[in-house]
């Protein structure tokens, strides 16, 4: 394979559009010798011959334009890639890797990245679910670039290893069945369900988060079910087999037969946090500042 080389092939083409070698040569910063020199070098690189004698200058080969043709291509390609590498510099282009818990990816990251479809476009964000603690671990991998997960799960706020940034403060309301006596009972307090079944999440925190607000309030909870997803969790609600805590992040569209009830008093909350490694690049700061438009405070 003939080996093709750009400074010189910059050369070869300046020689095309200025006519002559000494136009040439003082359009580059060159002097004439060298210009001969490195084209002569090139003609032995690819092979062929890429100057013949007209009179007393020098003209392109039909070799040299052939040459031309396919560098103009190259020169285009390196042009875009020089376009996008400071782009990428300067934040506006670059893959950031997003590690996020269930209920986080609908409310928090997709929302995120319709904004930066407007405001940087060419940042690309991939997306990869992941319970809770487990994003950490995906972190420090450096298997993802940022991850979203909740305070409880969150490694020590002094870890040398992060930024942390806490995105909001995500209420927690009771899932009731919908002819539950409760279902429209004013000022309904967590203690007023203490001899209720409970449905548990199955796998993440949702199981400590649950007990901690229950013991918070006064009673330890009657651990009736347990499931893994919100939609088994609030079809067992629906079907009258006990009540639920549920984020509100995660009671969008809820289902017809479940009463979503915010909690007048004692209301819990889970801290929803984001964190990087310390010194990511601009990039990641565009995601981040995007998340947290997108992570309005609930009422």
């Amino acid at each position: 394979m003939s080996e093709w080389d750009i400074k010189k092939l910059r050369i070869l083409r300046a020689l095309r559009d200025l006519g002559t070698v000494t136009a040439a040569a003082g359009s580059l910063n060159m002097t004439p010798s060298a210009v001969s020199q490195q084209l002569s070098n090139l003609a032995r690189q690819l092979g062929v011959e890429l100057l013949e004698a007209h009179g007393r200058r020098v003209r392109l080969t039909g070799a040299a334009h052939l040459v031309l043709r396919h560098a103009e291509a190259v020169f285009a390609q390196l042009e875009r890639a020089d376009a996008e590498l400071a782009a990428y510099a300067q934040g506006e282009a670059g893959e950031v890797r997003v590690g996020a818990f269930s209920t986080a990816v609908p409310a928090l990251v997709v929302p995120a990245v319709r904004a930066l479809r407007e405001t940087h476009p060419g940042v690309f964000v991939r997306v990869r679910e992941a319970e809770a603690a487990q994003a950490y671990e995906l972190l420090a991998a450096g298997e993802v670039d940022l991850a979203l997960s909740l305070a409880a799960r969150a490694p020590a706020g002094g870890d040398p290893r992060f930024t942390r940034v806490t995105l909001l403060a995500d209420p927690l309301d009771v899932a009731l069945p919908q002819g539950h006596p409760l279902a429209r009972e004013r000022g309904l307090r967590l203690a007023d369900l203490a001899d209720e079944p409970w449905i548990f999440g199955g796998s993440g925190p949702w199981s400590d988060i649950t007990l901690a607000a229950c013991e918070a309030a006064g009673f330890v909870p009657e651990r009736a079910h347990s499931a893994a997803g919100w939609t088994a969790i609030l079809a067992m609600v629906e079907a009258g087999m006990g009540v639920a805590l549920v984020p509100r992040m995660a009671s969008g569209g809820g289902r017809g037969g479940v009463v979503t009830r915010g909690l007048d008093a004692d209301r819990p909350h889970r801290h929803v946090v984001a964190a990087t490694r310390r010194g990511t690049g601009p990039a990641v700061t565009h995601v981040l500042t995007a998340l947290r438009g997108a992570a309005t405070p609930h009422p």
